[in-house]
C-alpha cells in the first residue's frame, strides 16, 4: 500500500466535515465528492457553499475534485472516506442509521484491495462491530483479506477560521499495520499540523468521543456553578474572572451546549458503557445539567419579568441568535430551540433574529421562521442567546431599542458588560 498520483479518493457526505476534506484531497489527488442531497451537489458544482467552511477560492483550487449523487461514480475509487452524521434519537441513544446506509453503499461498490476510512463519531468498537459486517454482507468480500478499514475522527470546529482542517493534528488508525501506515501517510499529505497514529481503531474512536465528553463535563460544572452563584446572589463572571487569575484554572464559561458534537458524543460513550455493564455517573450527571439549561434560563427570565410587573401571558420576547454557536450558520442540535419551546409553554410570542441562518433551513429543521429584522419598541424581553459579531457591534443601547420602555435584557453569552444587561447566566 503506497500513495501514488493515480490514487482515486471518494468522500461520502459533503457537509461541514466532508467538504473541507474533499477540497484538500482534491488539490492533490483525483477526488469524488459524493452526497445523496442533489441540491447540495448542484450548488457545489456552481461554486456555492452554504456552510461557509470553504471559500469560493478554495473550491476553485481543488482542481481534481468532482461531485456526484450517482452511486455508479463511486466504483472508480480505491479509497473511500465516510463523513456522514451520527446523531442521537429522541431517547438519547446513538442513531447509526446514516452510518449503516453509507456502509451499505460501500458494500455495493468496494473492490478487492480497497480501503474504507470512517470519520464519523462513534463509540469504541462501532466501526468494526457495526460497519464492517454490513460491508461484508453486501459486497461478499472478506474483511482484512479483500478490503481494509481505517478510522480517523473528524475535528472540524464550525465557524473557526483559525483552527482549520489542515492546521489541526489528525488522529489516524487502520485495521492492519500496513493499512494504518497507508492511512497515516494519506492524511499526512494534507495535514500540515501532523498526524498521530493510534494503537488501534478502537483507541482512535475512544479518543474522539472523550474529547467532547471532557468539554461537556467542564461546561456542566460551569453551569452548575452559575446556578449556585445565582442563588447566592453573586455574578458568575466576576467569580470566574477572579479564579482565572490562577495559571492553571481552565477558562470555561456556562451556557447552552448544543451542536453536532459536545451535546451528542457523550451519549455514544455512555451507550457503550451501559452495554458492557457499567452505568456511568459523572458523564450522565453532566449531560442532565447541560440538557436542562434552556428551561433554567427561561425560568430565570420569567422571574425577572414578574419582578418588574411585566405580564408573561401574551408577552413578546425576542431571541437573538438561533445557531448553536457564534459566527456560523450551523443549526445542528441548537439548544436555543429548548428556550423557544419553553417560552411556548408560557403562551409567549417569540421572535427569533439571526443574520447567519437560512430561513428555509430554520423552518425545515425546527418550524421556526426568523424575522428579517426586529421591530423597535416591541418586546417585553430580549435574550442575547448567541454571541454573533453583529450583536456585539450593535451594543447595549441599540439592542435595548428593541424592547418596550419596561423590558428585561438577558445576556446569556456575556456579550455586554454586567451593568448593561438586566440578567446574566
Amino acid at each position: 500500500m503506497k500513495l501514488s498520483e493515480n490514487l482515486q479518493i471518494a468522500v461520502i457526505g459533503l457537509g461541514y466535515v466532508g467538504l473541507p476534506l474533499a477540497v484538500e484531497f482534491g488539490k492533490k489527488f483525483s477526488t469524488l465528492g459524493f452526497d445523496i442531497n442533489q441540491r447540495r451537489v448542484a450548488e457545489l458544482k456552481d461554486g456555492i457553499e452554504t456552510t461557509l467552511e470553504v471559500s469560493p477560492d478554495e473550491l476553485m483550487q481543488a482542481s481534481k475534485l468532482t461531485y456526484s449523487t450517482d452511486i455508479e461514480d463511486l466504483r472508480k475509487a480505491t479509497v473511500y472516506i465516510v463523513t456522514v452524521p451520527t446523531p442521537i434519537d429522541e431517547h438519547k441513544q446513538p442513531d447509526l442509521t446514516p452510518l449503516v446506509k453509507a456502509s451499505e453503499t460501500l458494500g455495493k461498490v468496494i473492490k478487492k484491495g480497497d480501503i474504507a476510512i470512517y470519520e464519523s463519531t462513534v463509540y469504541p468498537g462501532a466501526t468494526e462491530e457495526c460497519c464492517v459486517p454490513v460491508i461484508e454482507r453486501v459486497s461478499g468480500l472478506k474483511f482484512n483479506e479483500d478490503f481494509y478499514i481505517g478510522y480517523s475522527p473528524e475535528r472540524i470546529n464550525p465557524g473557526d477560521k483559525e483552527h482549520r482542517l489542515t492546521t489541526i493534528s489528525k488522529v489516524t488508525s487502520g485495521s492492519t499495520p500496513a493499512a494504518a501506515d497507508f492511512i497515516d501517510a494519506l492524511y499526512k499529505s494534507i495535514i500540515t499540523a501532523g498526524t498521530h497514529k493510534a494503537a488501534s481503531i478502537k483507541v482512535a474512536e475512544a479518543a474522539k468521543v472523550i474529547e467532547n465528553t471532557q468539554r461537556d463535563l467542564n461546561i456542566a460544572l460551569m453551569n452548575e456553578l452559575a446556578i449556585i452563584f445565582n442563588k447566592i446572589g453573586i455574578d458568575t463572571e466576576d467569580v470566574l474572572k477572579a479564579a482565572g487569575t490562577k495559571w492553571n484554572f481552565l477558562p470555561f464559561r456556562p451556557g447552552l451546549v448544543g451542536g453536532h458534537c459536545i451535546g451528542v458524543d457523550p451519549y455514544y460513550l455512555t451507550h457503550k458503557a451501559e452495554a458492557i455493564g457499567y452505568h456511568p455517573q459523572v458523564i450522565l450527571a453532566g449531560r442532565r445539567i447541560n440538557d436542562g439549561m434552556g428551561p433554567y434560563v427561561i425560568g430565570q427570565l420569567i422571574k425577572h419579568m414578574l419582578k418588574r410587573r411585566i405580564q408573561v401571558d401574551g408577552a413578546n420576547v425576542l431571541i437573538m441568535g438561533l445557531t448553536f454557536k457564534e459566527n456560523c450558520p450551523d443549526l445542528r442540535n441548537t439548544k436555543v430551540i429548548d428556550m423557544i419551546r419553553e417560552l411556548g409553554d408560557y403562551d409567549v410570542n417569540v421572535d427569533v433574529y439571526d443574520p447567519w441562518v437560512s430561513v428555509e433551513e430554520a423552518q425545515h429543521e425546527y418550524g421556526v421562521v426568523p424575522v428579517s429584522s426586529p421591530e423597535q419598541g416591541k418586546y417585553d424581553a430580549v435574550i442575547l442567546a448567541v454571541a454573533h459579531s453583529q450583536f456585539r457591534e450593535l451594543g447595549a443601547a441599540a439592542i435595548r431599542q428593541f424592547g418596550k420602555e419596561k423590558h428585561v435584557l438577558f445576556d446569556l453569552k456575556y456579550v455586554l458588560s454586567k451593568d448593561e444587561s438586566d440578567v446574566r447566566l
